[in-house]
């Protein structure tokens, strides 16, 4: 009995440290300490790229003391930064924020300066922050780096949006940071009285902008073209009257539906991305959505075959139509372009996978060019003949006209 009671009490115990272990892990920012002896009234373990925030705030005069600490530095080759933007939407929560920026040294102190980030571009240019700011220093030691300041925030301020990154270096110009998930989702709404926070979605932007190229990919830079295929070659075969004309319809009616949709979500991205400029972009972007609105009303003024008129309305539908197709893709790689300035390599998959797709649509394109061509010349030739024999053997003898095909 008095073993079976040890044992109980021994494996209670084991229980009881194990928790305060397990807790005293999860709770890492409470076993930190500093070189300058520096103790702060909170801190809190950030939830990505594996840093910490300490902190005193004091709400009467506004000043605010933070310890910034990020692990996992190895070497020099990277920079790190912590940053508080006077905007309170987290999902803009980079453009305009007032960023403390260290760059390790191999020898010596780091490198730490302030940074007002204007743009998702913005390579950490060096300046000042409408933050008052003094006692800006780092350290760099056991790959870790650690940021200390007292900033002076605006009176009565409670909670503030920070965020936090490291990226790589360029000699010694901070280049774009990972578009990882981890990195994305570096940021939060803090309050700094009773330290809970708030964390961001860094995907709300990134699902929106896919939604965007995919939307347009597949309308202006699919479904047009393969639409102008239909109507080029299909009418080409006799079995194919009308249906080709219907698909031709019924496929440049959806683009453009679908188009409209991706135009719309594109202003909208460009309303909510302050500081993001993609001008070349946005003008090609506007001028295919006229285009493509002269083509239906197009569609809804096409006169008949025999109307004296529509000769004309043919090359008004021919140049409205091609023009739109060459820009839309033209526009379709600007829109790679800026994805891959904003979110890096990642979306070179993407950009291979529509060239792919555009090279098969003009490989196709190209085939039915010289089927067709064959098609035509050959009918031209049999009609030729019904011609000439209509000619010879006719009722009116020589002279009569060719027979209409």
């Amino acid at each position: 009995m008095v073993e079976k009671l040890m044992m109980v009490r021994i494996v209670l115990a084991i229980s009881v440290l194990s928790t305060l272990f397990l807790t005293s892990l999860a709770q890492t920012c409470n076993t930190q300490t500093f070189t300058n002896n520096k103790v702060f009234t909170s801190c809190r373990d950030l939830p990505h790229l594996t840093s910490y925030l300490h902190w005193t705030y004091d709400q009467t005069t506004g000043k605010l003391e933070i310890a910034f600490r990020h692990t996992g530095i190895t070497s020099t080759d990277r920079w790190v930064s912590w940053a508080i933007n006077p905007n309170s939407d987290l999902n803009q929560a980079m453009v305009g924020a007032q960023a403390l920026v260290v760059i390790p040294q191999s020898s010596g102190a780091p490198r730490v300066y302030t940074s007002s980030i204007s743009g998702y571009t913005t390579q950490l240019a060096e300046g000042n922050i409408s933050y008052p700011n003094s006692g800006l220093t780092a350290t760099y030691q056991n790959s870790e780096v650690t940021i200390y300041a007292t900033l002076t925030l605006p009176s009565g301020t409670t909670k503030l949006v920070h965020l936090w990154q490291d990226g790589p270096l360029s000699g010694s110009s901070p280049q774009t940071h990972a578009q990882d998930s981890s990195n994305l989702n570096a940021k939060e709404s803090l309050d700094l009285v009773s330290g809970t926070s708030q964390a961001g979605s860094g995907n709300s932007l990134r699902k929106r902008r896919n939604v965007h190229g995919v939307l347009n990919a597949v309308s202006w830079g699919i479904l047009m073209p393969l639409g102008a295929i239909i109507a080029r070659y299909l009418k080409v075969f006799k079995s194919a009257d009308p249906a080709w004309f219907y698909l031709h319809v019924t496929c440049q009616t959806a683009a453009y539906i679908i188009g409209v949709a991706g135009w719309g979500t594109g202003l909208k991205l460009g309303s909510d991305s302050v500081g993001i400029e993609y001008s070349t972009h946005r003008t090609l972007g506007i001028i295919l959505f006229c285009l493509g609105t002269l083509q239906v009303f197009a569609l809804l003024l096409r006169p008949n075959k025999d109307n004296k008129y529509r000769f004309y309305w043919n090359i008004y539908h021919y140049t409205i139509g091609y023009t739109t197709i060459v820009i839309s893709i033209v526009n379709i790689f600007k829109g790679f372009e800026a994805l891959g300035n904003s979110v890096g390599d990642r979306y070179n998959g993407w950009k291979h996978a529509y060239i792919g797709i555009i090279a098969a649509l003009g490989g196709i394109a190209a085939l039915l060019e010289a089927y067709t061509w064959i098609i035509v010349l050959q009918r031209r030739k049999s009609e030729g003949k019904t011609a000439n024999i209509n000619g010879t053997n006719g009722a009116h003898g020589y002279g009569s006209r060719p027979q209409q095909v």
